[in-house]
């Protein structure tokens, strides 16, 4: 490999990757996000195609088609990360589980795309663009085990009492997840002022959403408790810490935007620390996932 070619693939460059990949990942959730909260979820009203016409917004779709249409491009920028890193691992090291994880991120984001276009030919029924989350909390999970995986850290030996902690907290943060999601689709942000939502009562349903986010937070809180017994400065305790941070912010805004009649503000922020929130729920598995030694 030529001198430049060698500073340039580098680990150094790899781990500027892997962390625009996690970033990137839960960017395009954010800015998903803002396309239905802004009502653009059509601003785009075909697909692959912005308009039959036209495979690029027109100035008739006006910042609608705008802000759909940049939120369609950032697809192309978490491609190029996802290709660049594969490209980087297998050059430097040929790590199987780092190819492995690129190539997941690679298809997850053409399924995405998939999704995403059948979620506009439909209309943006709730229940797809509901599954369109699901896929990016999927790959923001990837993105973060690639992400350890690069790094590689030494955690410190922990009880067998943490470890299943630690997977109580991933399922019942799932299962929170995945009811907000369906909350979401009963809600009146449907991206389309004409877009019909799922039928679910949003009321009754929060409070379905709720009952295992606390017991997500309780666990975390007792799991920081036990952590910091033995570890006060270990990836555990720093991870769990944080995690607990995520979950009270969540609380706090979910409650605030209940009962604020779910202003586009708060929304978008419970969105934001929900992906940050399935980032750090993969995390705090893998530091309880294997014993290292030195």
């Amino acid at each position: 490999m030529p001198n430049s070619s060698k500073r340039l693939v580098s680990e150094a460059s790899l781990r500027v990757l892997v962390w625009a990949s996690l970033v990137s990942e839960i960017l395009i959730v954010v800015t998903g996000a803002a396309v239905r909260l802004t009502g653009s979820g059509l601003g785009c009203p075909t697909w692959p195609n912005c308009t039959e016409e036209s495979l690029i917004t027109v100035p008739e779709m006006g910042i609608h088609g705008v802000i759909e249409f940049t939120n369609r491009l950032l697809t192309f920028v978490l491609l190029l990360i996802a290709v660049l890193t594969f490209w980087f691992a297998f050059k430097l090291n040929g790590s199987r589980k780092l190819i492995s994880t690129s190539v997941v991120l690679i298809g997850g984001i053409f399924l995405q795309a998939v999704v995403g276009g059948v979620s506009v030919l439909t209309k943006l029924n709730p229940w797809v663009v509901g599954l369109h989350f699901v896929i990016s909390a999927g790959m923001i999970g990837v993105a973060s085990l690639q992400l350890w995986r690069t790094y590689n850290p030494v955690i410190t030996e922990f009880q067998p009492v943490e470890k299943r902690l630690s997977l109580g907290i991933a399922s019942f943060g799932s299962i929170a997840i995945l009811i907000g999601i369906a909350v979401t689709g009963s809600g009146p942000h449907a991206g389309d002022a004409d877009t019909p939502r799922n039928g679910l009562d949003t009321e009754l349903w929060q409070h379905f959403h709720s009952y295992p986010a606390y017991i997500t937070l309780a666990l975390a809180i007792y799991q920081l408790v036990l952590v910091r017994k033995r570890d006060v400065d270990g990836f555990a305790s720093r991870l769990t810490f944080w995690l607990v941070v995520c979950a009270i912010s969540q609380a706090l805004v979910g409650v605030s935007q209940a009962r604020l009649g779910l202003p586009v503000e708060l929304v978008l922020i419970h969105l934001t620390l929900a992906s940050i929130f399935c980032s750090l729920l993969t995390f705090q598995v893998l530091v309880y996932r294997k014993q290292h030694n030195g």
